[in-house]
């Protein structure tokens, strides 16, 4: 089949490398404008791009997708298909109609829930039990078309967004060349999604990463989970930015929220809103992250000491 592949960061990537190594035609590939990227503000290529150029196929990186200029470009190429994987653009409807077959979109969760920005952190921050992969026919509505296929996973107690992503990422990859190649033999059956079990997962900014430490502890430790690598889940101590990587939940205790209750080698426990946290894996600002006990080698903590 001739495929228009739509994607920009490294999710979409195991996507298009499995398209691809599946024997069809993507004529293009489309993805975001580089970037400058750090101090030095040089240019930095998009995970799909990159990858695009590795196979020779051609691409385009139109600033706005929704410029009729962009729509004829796609013209030029040959296409019975449009994939997406997180693109970043919203696409315009007359692109969405252009194919033979539409457009199918790549999302990192089971649709009619959560949909938008970030399912993945989201099921974890949620507490979900399990997640997966929707390939849908897209619309103009956000994540709302029909479902083509799904595929399902668990979502493991000491999983990551990282280590989620990565899961799904090749999930998504798997799952839709098997669509693609229903779709080419009629063997798709669109279901409309219940909007009734609808929910949405925003967009995750840094802010999201500030630990209230009166909250629950399960809820924080997911936190944790769900924002590594990035942005990570931070807080206070004695005055110095620390970032938190791994932790587990403790029992409860009569201390003050972000109270220190308990130094050991193997652990430093912190009481919060209900149940503790017992912290396995600390950065301090200025420096790498390190588990406690390399931590505790140069800080000296003590019970009492405040997260804040």
């Amino acid at each position: 089949m001739k495929i228009i592949f739509m994607g920009t960061p490294d999710f979409a990537v195991n996507s298009l490398e499995a398209i691809n190594d599946a024997g069809h035609e993507i004529t293009l590939v489309v993805t975001q404008p580089d970037k400058p990227k750090g101090r030095s503000g040089a240019l930095q290529m998009s995970d799909v791009k990159q990858c695009a150029l590795k196979l020779g196929i051609p691409v385009f990186q139109p600033e706005k997708i929704k410029d009729p200029a962009a729509f004829d470009k796609l013209k030029e190429y040959e296409c019975e298909l449009i994939v997406v994987a997180a693109f970043g653009q919203i696409i315009p409807e007359e692109i969405l109609k252009f194919p033979k077959y539409g457009c199918i979109n790549v999302h990192a969760s089971l649709l009619p829930r959560l949909r938008g920005a970030s399912p993945i952190q989201t099921a974890i921050l949620e507490g979900d039990a399990e997640t997966g992969v929707t390939i849908q026919q897209m619309g103009v509505g956000l994540d709302t078309g029909d479902i083509l296929s799904q595929s399902r996973i668990p979502i493991d107690k000491d999983d990551t967004g990282g280590s989620l992503f990565d899961k799904l990422a090749d999930l998504g990859a798997e799952l839709v060349v098997k669509t693609i190649e229903d779709i080419g033999e009629g063997r798709i059956r669109p279901c409309p999604q219940d909007e009734d079990k609808a929910s949405y997962a925003k967009k995750i900014d840094k802010s999201m990463g500030r630990i209230d430490w009166n909250m629950d502890a399960c809820e924080i430790e997911r936190l944790i989970r769900a924002l590594d690598p990035w942005p990570s889940a931070f807080s206070s101590l004695e005055g110095r930015m620390v970032k938190i990587w791994k932790a587990q939940t403790g029992p409860g205790t009569d201390a003050a929220p972000g109270r220190v209750t308990d130094v050991r080698k193997d652990g430093i426990s912190v009481a919060c809103g209900s149940g503790s946290l017992i912290i396995k894996e600390i950065q301090l600002e200025g420096k790498k992250r390190m588990p406690v006990h390399d931590f505790l080698l140069g800080y000296d903590l003590k019970p009492g000491a405040l997260f804040s």
